[in-house]
């Protein structure tokens, strides 16, 4: 099978590979399509914490079940299957709580272990979720970052009617706000780029603002009706804007930091008291956050184009990845078709 591999930092190629031996708790997946995640892109630019070299890249995996182990008597030979990348220990105490997206040892397809850059792959069956025949491949492998934003909303405990503010138009923060809308919240977001705000203007139908701009609590507030955020979320993983989060919440309101900021944050006390503020983390997602988005999908709720804007071909992709993917200033979100 041919595999694209990250060799070292700067360093990609296609190689090829004997098929993955399929262990008892184990399916051989035939990859159909794989999401270009920003980890995907610090890998390959040496810029990814706690990250161990060769890798096979590609964690957002839409694949169809061509073979399974003797344990997995529930799985149907012919579905596809969104993959979810987390592989818990089972045995500590968040997992035991449920909380696998959260595991002290948790390793990660495409990241800990060789993921879905590859024509084949072997899941765990426990990691699989099955698709329904209205999704298409792509959306399907979108799956796993709409589920990322499903878990920060769900964390939030967002309501209908709520008033949110999503900081940061990426991936992350689209899915985030797509699913914000899709709960019925009044939805704001903000970003420095003009592109990314006219993106989420297009396609998700919702207000974006420049946080720099003189005037941006003023719109926020006319947006708002008077009122600050109820629920900002940040998925910028920016100091700058992390720290100031608190000046952007309504008194008794919530902060989740989604994006990661590797150092210290610091936070006005006296503001983040007087608000009585709520600040949560969220990170990955579980079985239930993909079941939510999958189900959103299939209802029209969200869809792929939501941040999808541009496509690979597998077996093209890799022989300029620098070219097609790390310095392509026009991808908001990439998908791999096979």
């Amino acid at each position: 099978m041919k595999t694209l591999i990250c060799n070292q930092p700067g360093d990609i190629q296609y190689i090829d590979r004997d098929y993955p031996s399929v262990q008892s708790n184990e399916v051989l997946l035939k990859i159909k399509a794989v999401g270009v995640c920003g980890t995907d892109i610090h890998a390959y630019a040496g810029r990814q914490p706690f990250f161990s070299y060769p890798r096979v890249l590609g964690h957002e995996i839409c694949g169809e079940a061509v073979e399974a182990g003797s344990a997995c008597s529930d799985i149907k030979i012919g579905q596809r299957y969104s993959v979810i990348p987390c592989v818990p220990c089972g045995e500590c105490a968040a997992c035991k709580e449920g909380k696998t997206n959260c595991c002290e040892r948790v390793s990660l397809y495409g990241v800990h272990q060789d993921g879905g850059f590859s024509e084949y792959l072997a899941v765990r069956q426990q990691n699989l979720v099955a698709v329904p025949e209205q999704l298409n491949d792509s959306s399907a492998a979108l799956v796993e970052c709409f589920a990322i934003g499903a878990h920060a909303v769900r964390r939030a405990e967002i309501k209908a009617g709520q008033n949110i503010l999503v900081i940061g138009a990426g991936p992350i923060g689209l899915a985030t706000s797509a699913i914000a809308k899709a709960k019925g919240a009044n939805v704001v977001v903000a970003d420095l780029d003009d592109r990314r705000r006219q993106h989420v203007k297009k396609n998700l139908h919702i207000e974006s603002l420049d946080p720099t701009a003189g005037n941006f609590i003023d719109e926020l507030r006319r947006l708002f009706c008077g009122e600050l955020a109820c629920t900002v979320l940040d998925a910028t993983g920016n100091k700058a804007s992390m720290s100031k989060d608190v000046d952007l919440i309504r008194h008794g309101g919530k902060i989740v930091f989604i994006g990661l900021y590797i150092g210290d944050l610091v936070l006005d006390d006296p503001s983040f008291h007087k608000k009585e503020t709520t600040l949560l983390s969220s990170r990955n997602a579980t079985r239930e956050d993909f079941e939510c988005v999958i189900d959103l999908m299939s209802r029209g709720l969200i869809h792929e184009e939501m941040m999808k804007n541009t496509e690979f071909d597998f077996h093209t992709v890799g022989l300029d990845y620098q070219k097609n993917v790390v310095d392509n200033k026009e991808m908001v979100k990439g998908v791999i078709k096979f």
